[in-house]
């Protein structure tokens, strides 16, 4: 799979300069003009110097604009499928179902490119041998983590969660150098997810983070980052069709977790022990 030049480009949007931000939105809202432009051609369009869109290049992890273009070439190209899902007022419910489908599992698979074993390892390793593992996560974010944290609660490590973002808060500060969090922030700047990283860190423990934009301040703090990547539209934000690949990332660490466990099916029958007499006899 070539490069995703334009995942790229989304993730990095909210770290670059101004001019620099001017050329990502040039490309992203036509690309197939833009791999096809020259360095000057585009300096020249956008009205910047030519050390500004090659800083850009670089930026993105390019050796310089020809290494950058040539990657830009080998994507093939639907902006109305690929780059925003495009939902328009006259299509039908079915229709807009099917971007809307169609969106989710490319979020899926781009997310998967971007995985590496060697995270998903690393980050097992911190969940295993924590003596408490946190999930954190504020608003939409804050969902993702009570489903991580219902998920691991039927694994053998101990874990916790606190919907309210000021009890976090109050929780985060008593880490001790044994503990993980598992930090969940679309954006990765919001202020409480911030402190939390922070202070976990601080404090000598393990932090993972799940975010859009690996290059947040966020980042900064974290042992391990996975990144989420979503399509944009206009008719639901961003951060609702990341939740997608949020859940599969934290669902693959769950399942190797309870396949390498040996106490796993210990824990996961007493929970479904007890959650059966809550069923109603038939």
């Amino acid at each position: 799979m070539a490069d995703a030049v334009l995942l790229k480009i989304k993730s990095l949007m909210p770290n670059l300069s101004a001019k620099e931000q001017k050329i990502g939105r040039f490309i992203l809202d036509d690309p197939r003009a833009a791999s096809r432009m020259t360095i000057s051609e585009m300096s020249s369009t956008l009205d910047i110097a030519d050390s500004t869109v090659f800083k850009f290049t670089r930026s993105l992890g390019y050796n310089g604009f020809r290494d950058f273009r040539n990657n830009l070439l080998s994507e093939e190209f639907d902006p109305e499928i690929s780059i925003h899902e495009n939902v328009r007022p006259n299509d039908s419910s079915l229709d807009i179902a099917k971007k809307v489908f169609h969106s989710s599992a490319t979020s899926l698979s781009d997310t998967l490119a971007m995985i590496r074993e060697d995270d998903l390892e690393e980050a097992l390793q911190f969940l295993t041998s924590a003596r408490i593992v946190s999930f954190y996560g504020c608003g939409e974010s804050a969902v993702v983590a009570l489903d991580a944290y219902q998920k691991f609660l039927r694994s053998p490590i101990s874990c916790h969660f606190i919907m309210d973002s000021h009890m976090q808060l109050m929780h985060a500060s008593l880490t001790q150098p044994e503990d993980c969090a598992f930090v969940v922030t679309h954006t990765g700047v919001t202020k409480e997810m911030l402190t939390i990283a922070r202070m976990v860190k601080s404090a000598g423990g393990k932090v993972i983070v799940i975010t859009s934009y690996p290059n947040a301040k966020i980042s900064e703090y974290a042992d391990v980052t996975f990144v989420s990547t979503s399509e944009e539209t206009g008719y639901r934000s961003e951060s609702l069709s990341s939740r997608y690949p949020q859940l599969a990332i934290i669902d693959s660490l769950y399942t190797t977790l309870m396949f390498r466990n040996p106490n796993a099916s210990e824990s996961l029958s007493r929970i479904r022990t007890i959650i059966s007499t809550t069923k109603e006899d038939h």
